[in-house]
């Protein structure tokens, strides 16, 4: 039963790998408008993150990433894009929780499901690493401790096979 799970996520992330950011309007803390087709960082590897207020194991892979973020933008330029999955009342928690915890990331709004749908996200926390050419490059839910610098390995790996 193992080795069939391990196929089908193998498979997943290969069918995944080959995706191209799917075209979705979402809202920013803002409330500016950002079509996810365009979400890029000039060529080099992106995180995306999709998270809820709610979720414990969420907010704890972000404040993991947060202790490193500003070493790994400093040394791969990486950014990340958090994307909360939050509805209703819940939305309007978002701006003060990311305000609160200090996070320095790009928050985009998605309290419809839409992206998270087009994204085939099933469970949250759910990250993507995506290439310079904007394609998904990793995919991985669920968080365990330590499990961000898995991440950053696929960032610098990208990085050096794209240049």
């Amino acid at each position: 039963m193992k080795h069939v799970l391990t196929i089908l996520l193998s498979l997943i992330v290969v069918t995944v790998a080959q995706a191209q950011l799917p075209q979705v309007e979402l809202k920013d803390l803002q409330n500016n408008v950002v079509n996810t087709s365009e979400l890029s960082n000039e060529g080099k590897p992106f995180i995306i993150s999709f998270f809820a207020t709610w979720c414990k194991p969420c907010l704890r892979e972000l404040k993991a990433i947060h202790e490193d973020y500003a070493d790994w933008q400093e040394e791969t330029g990486v950014k990340l894009i958090a994307v909360s999955i939050d509805e209703g009342q819940n939305a309007d928690r978002v701006k003060p929780l990311v305000d609160a915890l200090g996070f320095e990331y790009e928050v985009l709004l998605d309290p419809n499901g839409d992206f998270k749908r087009a994204m085939n996200v099933n469970m949250i926390p759910h990250v993507f690493v995506i290439d310079g050419k904007g394609r998904v490059a990793f995919s991985h839910s669920g968080y365990t401790e330590g499990g961000e610098q898995e991440l950053i390995a696929k960032v610098r790996e990208l990085l050096t096979t794209e240049e």
